[in-house]
């Protein structure tokens, strides 16, 4: 196995430590067998929030970790090189957590981040449509007020933890204008709420992905997160966020390809000699490494003007776009290593491959973070469009 990052402190250090035996002893075992089956982990997500890793980027007072967001990418890293499925859930459930940290009042806070940021409860995130995913403000699900109650009616498409998840964070239009969205937390029991069958997928199978579907579901007022007319500018802040968890996933999934195929070369022979020993397949690894090191430094890069509290948001985009785009090569490279083998399912690798590409879509379409990068340099501020 290659070398991972490790910031130079005894409790970073021991954090990833702890996440490394996770990893290997709890969720590498199971990995192949619920991706095959299309089983999802509900209660590694339990698990892993009982031991504090659910909420490691929000505060302790709320029952978060509070560590810098550079050493939680790093844990997203680490549980995405055995088991990718989980490590999009774990990203995608702090972004369902993102809108009550940063908009709810200090009540919404005390009364639902301590089981959300602890894993009793396991978050959702509503935003795209059917007809509206990069272009989020084109959304139709909207939100009314009747009395003391919203009603909110609508679909929303690819739901990953749709049908499991105990909350959902939903955008909904509470207004004519372009742009008047806002956000909403809405508990899993609420009548009218209910989930399609989950989409048969290419690859991460182990996490669910499905449309819900909001058949005038009723809360209360107080499930609003912040003001009216907010719920855009929570999501995008949401996004620059989440695109730093996918891109730190997608490195992991690369080592975990890279660490496959590496094994592999120092095992198989061919014309008496090991195949890592023919510099054709040595160039490839050492391609493999080179890339996969950069997009690390790229997202770590992006994680440290984030703590510094400084903007982010194009540096999240270029992060996700070269962390994807470089897991899609990494891991078809991987089964080209293996040969007729890598083609197979008696080997990981191309389960790699198949979990890669989505990489490239979700959280904003690669193409959609190229828009962004440009805008920003056209303006010579961070980019400002949109989703995914």
């Amino acid at each position: 196995m290659t070398a991972r990052r490790v910031l130079p402190t005894e409790e970073t250090a021991e954090l990833l430590r702890l996440v490394r035996q996770i990893a290997t002893d709890q969720l590498a075992p199971r990995s192949a067998a619920a991706e095959a089956d299309s089983t999802f982990p509900r209660d590694v997500f339990l698990m892993l929030g009982r031991t504090g890793l659910l909420g490691l980027p929000y505060p302790e007072e709320h029952g978060g970790g509070g560590v810098p967001y550079e050493v939680y990418l790093q844990v997203l890293e680490e549980i995405g090189a055995v088991w990718a499925s989980v490590g999009v859930g774990v990203s995608v459930h702090a972004l369902s957590c993102f809108g009550l940290v940063t908009r709810g009042t200090e009540e919404q806070k005390q009364r639902w981040l301590p089981d959300m940021l602890g894993g009793e409860l396991l978050g959702a995130y509503c935003l795209s449509e059917p007809h509206a995913g990069s272009d989020p403000a084109a959304m139709r699900t909207s939100a009314r007020r009747d009395g003391d109650e919203w009603v909110i009616k609508g679909t929303k498409a690819w739901t990953t933890h749709g049908g499991f998840a105990d909350f959902y964070k939903v955008m909904a239009r509470t207004g004519d204008g372009r742009n008047d969205i806002s956000c909403f937390l809405v508990p899993a029991d609420a009548p009218g709420l209910s989930a399609n069958p989950p989409e048969k997928k290419m690859g991460l199978t182990g996490s669910t992905t499905t449309a819900m579907n909001f058949d005038d579901v009723r809360i209360p007022l107080d499930r609003l997160l912040g003001a009216e007319g907010e719920g855009l500018k929570i999501a995008l802040e949401g996004l620059d966020s989440g695109r730093l968890g996918i891109a730190a996933v997608a490195t992991g999934l690369a080592q975990g390809a890279l660490d496959a195929a590496l094994a592999y070369a120092q095992e198989r022979e061919t014309f008496g000699r090991r195949i890592i020993g023919h510099q054709g397949l040595a160039f490839v690894l050492a391609d493999m490494e080179a890339n996969t090191q950069a997009a690390r430094a790229i997202t770590l890069h992006a994680a440290r003007l984030k703590d510094a509290g400084l903007p982010f948001r194009r540096e999240a985009s270029v992060a996700k776009l070269v962390a994807t785009d470089n897991a899609m090569k990494v891991t078809t490279d991987a089964v080209q290593v293996f040969g007729g083998y890598g083609y197979t399912r008696d080997f990981p690798v191309e389960r790699y491959m198949r979990e890669a590409k989505v990489m490239q879509i979700f959280e904003g379409t690669n193409q959609i973070q190229r828009m962004v990068i440009g805008r920003s340099l056209d303006t010579d501020q961070p980019g400002g469009i949109s989703a995914g």
